[in-house]
């Protein structure tokens, strides 16, 4: 069925309505939708490839729109959502790493292939600042969808293969070094230990 669903969606980049689906499958993808959005940016920056910065624009936009539907989700679902047993989990498993990493962690579910959906609706469940959240999934969606969109431009199709193999380790260490910078700022040298102020004060 995925397949199926799959084939569908690399059919939408080459129909006339392909940056509406773009922009349709950016936002469901950040909270229910299964695939990444980059199956459709890839091949339409190969496409068109004066227009990939448009392209990653609309992914980023529509993204982090769908990311703050699934926060809200969370948020105002609270009550209901945590009679779950499976929510009841999720918010567990994320409560205290929300409370001392929680913007490291969305930088990496924004950043890396791990499907940027398991973060949003916990991010409300957990009521992590809303500000923060957002200005976190800006700069990740949009230096992933950018970097994306840009490789299609440069190098086209034949990128793809390469693409579905390398991706995860680029962004991962790029996250790296954005995390060992901040540690070390924040943290004081990159201790891992201790809380900074700020955090232990955030709710969840």
């Amino acid at each position: 069925m995925l397949t199926d669903v799959k084939s569908r969606t690399l059919a939408l980049a080459r129909s006339p309505n392909a940056e509406r689906a773009l922009f349709g499958i950016s936002f469901a993808e950040s909270s229910f939708f299964p695939l990444p959005p980059d199956l459709l940016l890839g091949p339409m920056a190969a496409a068109e490839p004066s227009k990939w910065w448009r392209y990653a624009l609309t992914c980023t936009v529509a993204s982090v729109l769908g990311g703050v539907f699934g926060y809200l989700l969370g948020h105002f679902l609270r009550g209901w959502l945590l009679q779950f047993d499976v929510f009841k989990g999720q918010l567990d498993a994320f409560q205290v790493a929300f409370a001392c990493w929680g913007l490291f962690i969305i930088l990496a579910k924004g950043l890396t292939p791990v499907p940027y959906k398991l973060i949003t609706i916990a991010s409300g469940l957990g009521m992590f600042p809303i500000w923060v959240f957002v200005a976190a999934s800006i700069v990740t969606r949009g230096a992933r969808f950018a970097l994306v969109a840009w490789l299609f431009h440069r190098f086209g199709p034949q990128i793809a293969p390469i693409m579905e193999r390398r991706l995860g380790l680029v962004m991962l260490g790029v996250l790296a070094v954005i995390v060992a910078a901040v540690a070390w700022t924040v943290l004081g040298h990159g201790s891992a230990q201790t809380c900074p102020s700020w955090a232990a004060m955030l709710p969840g």
